[in-house]
């Protein structure tokens, strides 16, 4: 497909996930790290004009004088930018002038595209914006699950858009023997540079679930006091949900002596059949423990990947989010995008139902902080 096509296909779909949107559920911000969907509009256009057109065009005009410093999200290589849990408190600029704010600058880039024949290395950067994009799409709905899942109302998104009702499809384990396994992207253009360089790694011997957790098993380790066991949990994650009183996952509703969890389409009762979704990390490795077995790395979910059915949930793994042999981080803004986060992370791998088509490997590395369960993140355990 053409870059420009492609170009306008993915910033499209983006104003697609927000057509059923209220003006109302734009600005929200219900906690520091979600989002409004006005601001991932936003930001997703800034990259394009910050990283393309400003640097690439003479005498290129910005859209508004403000918006580089409301909108640049953590590039501090670029400059000055509002602080993340303001995001929120911006009633203006209004939603209709970050619509025209994205027609000006896609229209400076189609022209840019149609006037020129562009470098390899600013189709790579556009490729990167495209790519930044699709990942700010997965992030609106997960922020907009949010921002509606904590309405009390639980109010639909769409009727059509459950996103949480998939079931497995194999079931049993896989035996990986022992052995070098390759690990990381070949590929220079095909993927980010968090997924660099291409290594080998032994593993022992390991066995790796063909299913997902489902609700139902989770629903088992809940019976069993699996949330009161201090013996099941890091102690950071003990830590953790007793200071803010965690005793499920996100959206779980214990309604008149029935479970219910809110999806995209309204709450709905709970299947025990479908994958389990919305766990964080802690919770995962405390489930995995109450088992008698484990999360996989991510080295041995990479070396399993191509035997399994994966890309309905993230899958969280016991790697921690640190950096490839030989990597490195790459000069000005572009090395700010995931080199400055192996911090303090842990590494899941696979995709979700939230994921943009198109936009999974089996190399992908997504990384969060172990608290968070607002992602459509599930488990997968080893042994």
């Amino acid at each position: 497909m053409p870059l420009v096509n492609r170009f306008r296909e993915i910033r499209r779909q983006t104003e697609n996930l927000c057509k059923p949107l209220k003006i109302e559920d734009y600005v929200p911000q219900p906690v520091a790290y979600v989002s409004p969907p006005k601001w991932h509009l936003a930001h997703t256009t800034w990259f394009f004009e910050e990283m393309v057109l400003a640097k690439q065009r003479p005498n290129y005009q910005r859209f508004h004088p403000d918006f580089a410093f409301l909108f640049n999200s953590y590039y501090n290589t670029i400059g000055k930018r509002t602080l993340r849990t303001e995001r929120g408190n911006m009633t203006r600029p209004t939603v209709d002038e970050i619509y025209a704010y994205r027609r000006f600058v896609d229209e400076a880039i189609e022209k840019f595209l149609s006037d020129s024949t562009p470098s390899l290395e600013i189709v790579h950067l556009i490729e990167l914006g495209l790519n930044h994009e699709q990942q700010h799409q997965e992030l609106l709905i997960t922020d907009l699950k949010y921002i509606l899942g904590h309405n009390p109302t639980f109010p639909v998104y769409r009727e059509d858009t459950n996103l949480v009702a998939q079931k497995n499809k194999l079931n049993g384990w896989l035996n990986i023997p022992e052995g070098i396994y390759e690990i990381g992207c070949k590929d220079e253009e095909g993927c980010f540079d968090n997924e660099k360089n291409a290594h080998k790694v032994y593993l022992q011997p390991f066995s790796i679930s063909k299913a997902i957790v489902t609700n139902g098993e989770y629903l088992d380790f809940i019976a069993d006091g699996g949330y009161q066991k201090f013996s099941l949990w890091l102690d950071e994650g003990w830590t953790w949900l007793q200071d803010n009183n965690i005793s499920t996952p996100m959206y779980w509703h214990f309604i008149d002596g029935e479970w219910y969890n809110y999806t995209l389409a309204g709450l709905k009762p709970i299947d025990k059949t479908a994958m389990l979704a919305h766990v964080s990390f802690y919770e995962a490795s405390a489930f995995a423990t109450w088992k008698g077995m484990r999360l996989p790395t991510e080295f041995e979910w990479e070396a399993a990947s191509a035997q399994l059915s994966w890309s309905q949930r993230w899958e969280w793994t016991n790697s921690a989010y640190l950096p490839y042999p030989g990597f490195k981080i790459a000069e000005g803004a572009v090395g700010e995008y995931n080199g400055k986060f192996m911090i303090n992370q842990m590494v899941l791998r696979g995709a979700s139902t939230a994921t943009a088509a198109g936009h999974s490997r089996k190399t992908y590395r997504n990384f969060f902080h172990p608290q968070y369960q607002w992602q459509f993140a599930g488990i997968r355990l080893a042994r």
